[in-house]
């Protein structure tokens, strides 16, 4: 019986504390955020909690890199405020007593093969601010016949497309950089937002597909000319073929492009000059693989004949950040260009290695491609 009397009591007091379970509070105003705090004035306050750090500071930037320190709080809040800072987004890092920390409480980061660190936007006057409506970005699962793996593409679908159903449109083939994938272009650098803006302002209408330019991982897999084989294989066996069965595309050379960043600025580059029966629109930013003057484009079967290219590109576009540690290269590129009377478009800006010049490249590239 005491034993029964036990059992009931233990009952009858955890459902006396379950009753207790309330919902108050739960309905009130969100706090403000806590870092970062982006001003109206465009200034920039950071916060982080480590109340038994030495030494805490920011690292603001691309490039050129902001590394200032930060001051601690009573309340062991370390805090910092920067700018006034232009419109757009930027990479931050915290050094907290020598190692590199993340801003946990911020989940903007910029990712790829690794987390490399935050991200904060800076309103104002920008051409990647999704602020136009109508387009999607389609994510598309597929098998790699020469991988031997599943993949994925991220397909840009302007607006347009759904409202003339009986129109077709040219393709943009898109490739990221190596410590990139499939996503980056669009979820790093506004891809969809940058080509919304680019159409509003008198583009031609495109689809974008963004491709992962890695075989393995690594950076050789995507820059070798044993990875670039394989990539360009499979974009011509599965990845064209897929968007053109998928969508109301154009088939015709006229109506390709392709285009990337970095290392993909090198795919870009070795498999459209590969490729002139295929694309007549042809874009590298920043590639590291035609900045190396020693460089022997050979292996890579690249023909460098100026009355093939000449002939069938409508549009060789090459650029770099007058920042980057590739700008010489790229200089001393378009002057051997120049020097076999290949034609193209040289263009630069005052930048680094860095997603901002590569968004506002894109904006570029897109607004001169598939002109009559």
């Amino acid at each position: 019986m005491r034993k029964m009397l036990t059992a009931i009591a233990l009952f009858v007091a955890v459902a006396l504390q379950a009753q207790t379970f309330s919902t108050s509070g739960w309905w009130k105003p969100a706090e403000p955020p806590f870092s970062p705090v982006v001003g109206a004035d465009g200034m920039i306050t950071f916060r982080l909690k480590a109340p038994k750090a030495r030494v805490v500071k920011l690292a603001f930037g691309e490039g050129k890199i902001l590394v200032q320190e930060m001051k601690q709080r009573p309340d062991g809040v370390w805090e910092t405020t920067i700018g006034p800072v232009a419109p757009g987004e930027y990479e931050y890092k915290f050094e907290v007593d020598g190692l590199k920390v993340l801003d946990y409480g911020n989940p903007s980061v910029k990712a790829g093969t690794e987390i490399y660190c935050n991200t904060v936007d800076v309103p104002g006057d920008r051409i990647d601010t999704r602020d136009l409506t109508g387009s999607e970005v389609d994510v598309i699962s597929y098998r790699s016949s020469v991988l031997g793996t599943y993949r994925r593409v991220c397909v840009y679908v302007p607006a347009v497309y759904f409202e003339q159903p009986k129109r077709s449109f040219p393709v943009l083939y898109l490739r990221h950089g190596g410590g990139d994938h499939e996503r980056s272009w669009w979820e790093s650098a506004h891809a969809d937002a940058i080509l919304d803006h680019a159409l509003a302002a008198g583009a031609e209408p495109m689809l974008v597909v963004m491709t992962n330019g890695l075989t393995d991982g690594s950076w050789a897999g995507g820059s070798t000319p044993e990875g670039m084989a394989l990539l360009e294989q499979e974009l011509l066996s599965d990845v064209i073929p897929l968007v053109e069965k998928r969508y109301r595309v154009r088939k015709d050379r006229l109506s390709r492009a392709i285009a990337g960043l970095s290392m993909g600025g090198g795919q870009a580059f070795v498999i459209g000059l590969r490729n002139l029966d295929k694309f007549a629109w042809v874009g590298e930013f920043s590639a590291g693989l035609l900045s190396d003057t020693e460089l022997d484009l050979g292996p890579y079967g690249v023909p460098m004949d100026a009355s093939a290219i000449n002939a069938s590109l409508r549009l060789l576009w090459v650029s770099c950040g007058t920042e980057d540690e590739r700008w010489e290269g790229h200089q001393a590129f378009s002057a051997k260009l120049d020097s076999l009377g290949i034609k193209h478009v040289f263009d630069s800006a005052p930048y680094a290695h860095q997603w901002q010049f590569w968004r506002e490249q894109l904006y570029a590239f897109a607004s001169h491609i598939f002109k009559k």
